[in-house]
């Protein structure tokens, strides 16, 4: 079967149709004129004569461009496919960074808001220092000693005429102002604290003992304000660098930072400040770094008391803390608490024997405690909890002149030179020692039926001409041999070790004991500070001759020095030019 096409032929464009040479048109041009040779084509598709817009068909080259047609097919849809996958690869990561990021902006405002929860928290009712304090040691009782069965006229705790005060400041009554607490070790000024935090049961108040090290210190600011620091954030796990690389003095000031937050909304809330208490100041040491975080804390207390926002009570022993606060001090207040009063004293250790004894001591024992150990509340518990109260004042006493001698006791004028600087340190201390007890011996009272001891105390520059040294006498305070109150007053340390003073002082021949042992420590600096001059020239018959001028330099008259042989001396002892 014939397969035909029609004819039907293509417009050419003459341009499009290409030339013939010239020797190919006469060899087609022969035969008879417009007689075309025509077959039939079988298979091929092809109608007529093969003509330039018509050639015939190469079933190669059909299947070469079929298929380069589906490899163009296969490019373009794996085009198609990989573009979607970068598409779908971008979405998604997108998505998750999003996502990423949302999460990471909620944890964020979340730990931020934890944070000053958790701060204001710490500052709710109930404290950890209470918890602490409520916990104290009993004593069993003595089945042998007089009892009584009605105790309540014996309340345990003793009201001093500084508590009205402390409790004021720890309800948040008295604002715009900072504390600072002052006075010897075991008068008693945390119990007082604690005692006016117990009647708000904590509310608002928060309490930090201090430390030398800044890092400590550190900690317990975060465990009293129940801040970690950014310790606990998340962020961590990604290797993202934390607040904690900067030291401890920004970590406190980033404490410091949140706490205002806090403040900021209990004012908003309640209209009462907070109440940030740090006891044992003295503790930080009296160096670069100690000078700066005590810098830090005043400039904080500063602005909290003049906003109303916080009230910082710093508690402290020592007098240098109030030396370095008082040099920028603008809204400071300064508490002087001492030992109790006589009459005070015997009710408190009166109310300890029967808290621990359960035994009603009479007045005559209290009052021969009181003359021992004074007032000082440190003393008046041990001494309750003892069996043999008299026995545990002297123990008390000897303990305290024990602890002068130990850091000050003097060598005499047989002491080596090695020890002069040592010597030099423990003289000063005698020396004042001395002329206290010599000062107590002129005064016209030393002891008042009501009040009871009245120790000699000279003033703080006083005391360092009395020394003759202006730097001892605070390492003589930092070991409690001394104190100095906030008024600069210098005076010993307890009723103890001004007995202890009065002891040494006092013993036969201690005066020129004292002033062999100055002597010594003078001559040892003589020798130091002497020049030995030889000339050499004067030995062998030579002569100097000095000359002495006025400022004009006019000669005043002149010294000639020459050597002069020993004379000789006979078999009796006697010079040969004696007859």
């Amino acid at each position: 079967m014939l397969i035909l096409r029609p004819l039907l032929r293509s417009v050419i464009a003459p341009s499009q149709v290409p030339k013939r040479s010239p020797f190919l048109q006469k060899f087609q041009q022969a035969g008879p004129v417009g007689f075309h040779h025509q077959r039939p084509r079988f298979l091929t598709g092809q109608s007529g004569p093969p003509t330039p817009g018509n050639d015939a068909p190469n079933p190669v080259d059909d299947a070469t461009e079929s298929q380069e047609e589906d490899e163009r097919e296969a490019r373009k849809e794996k085009w198609k496919g990989t573009a979607f996958k970068m598409f779908e690869a971008a979405a998604t990561t997108g998505a998750s960074i999003f996502i990423l990021a949302c999460v990471g902006i909620t944890y964020t405002r979340y730990y931020k808001w934890n944070v000053l929860e958790k701060m204001e928290n710490a500052f709710r009712e109930g404290d950890p220092v209470l918890e602490l304090a409520a916990t104290g040691k009993e004593i069993p009782k003595d089945p042998s000693r007089s009892e009584i069965e009605q105790d309540d006229e014996y309340d345990r705790w003793i009201p001093r005429d500084e508590q009205d005060k402390i409790n004021k400041i720890i309800s948040g009554e008295i604002k715009g102002r900072y504390h600072l607490l002052l006075g010897e070790k075991g008068t008693g000024k945390s119990s007082m604290l604690i005692d006016a935090m117990s009647k708000v049961n904590g509310e608002g108040c928060s309490m930090m003992e201090a430390h030398a090290d800044l890092e400590v210190f550190r900690v317990r600011l975060g465990r009293c304000l129940d801040f970690e620091f950014h310790e606990d954030n998340i962020g961590s796990l990604f290797s993202i660098r934390g607040p904690r690389d900067a030291g401890a003095i920004l970590d406190i000031e980033r404490a410091f930072n949140k706490l205002e937050k806090v403040a900021l909304r209990r004012r908003a809330k309640k209209g009462q400040p907070l109440i940030l208490i740090i006891n044992q100041a003295h503790l930080i040491r009296d160096d670069e770094d100690g000078r700066d975080l005590l810098e830090l804390i005043q400039q904080r207390a500063e602005q909290w008391a003049a906003s109303n926002l916080a009230t910082v009570i710093i508690n402290s022993d020592k007098y240098w803390v109030y030396e370095r606060l008082k040099r920028f001090a603008t809204r400071m207040e300064v508490h002087q608490i001492k030992d109790l009063t006589k009459d005070r004293a015997m009710q408190a250790l009166r109310n300890y024997r029967m808290k621990y004894y359960k035994e009603k001591t009479p007045n005559s024992v209290l009052e021969e405690v009181y003359d021992k150990i004074g007032g000082r509340l440190t003393f008046l518990n041990r001494v309750a909890k003892s069996e043999d109260m008299l026995a545990k004042c002297d123990h008390i006493c000897e303990m305290e002149k024990t602890w002068f001698l130990n850091n000050c006791g003097i060598l005499g004028e047989e002491m080596d030179d090695d020890v002069m600087d040592q010597q030099k340190y423990a003289s000063t201390a005698m020396v004042l020692a001395n002329a206290l007890y010599h000062l107590q011996n002129e005064m016209e009272t030393t002891y008042d039926p009501k009040k009871g001891h009245i120790l000699p105390e000279v003033p703080l520059h006083r005391a360092r001409f009395i020394m003759t040294r202006a730097d001892f006498i605070r390492q003589h305070h930092e070991l409690s041999i001394f104190a100095i109150d906030s008024h600069a007053m210098v005076r010993a340390d307890s009723v103890p070790m001004q007995r202890a003073f009065n002891e040494i002082c006092s013993e036969p021949g201690f005066e020129k004991f004292l002033e062999a042992t100055l002597d010594r420590i003078g001559d040892i600096e003589s020798l130091g500070r002497t020049k030995e001059l030889t000339f050499k020239d004067l030995w062998e018959g030579g002569k100097y001759k000095l000359t002495t001028r006025n400022k004009a330099g006019e000669e005043t008259g002149s010294v000639e020095m020459e050597t002069v042989e020993k004379p000789e001396k006979d078999d009796d002892g006697e010079d040969e030019g004696d007859d």
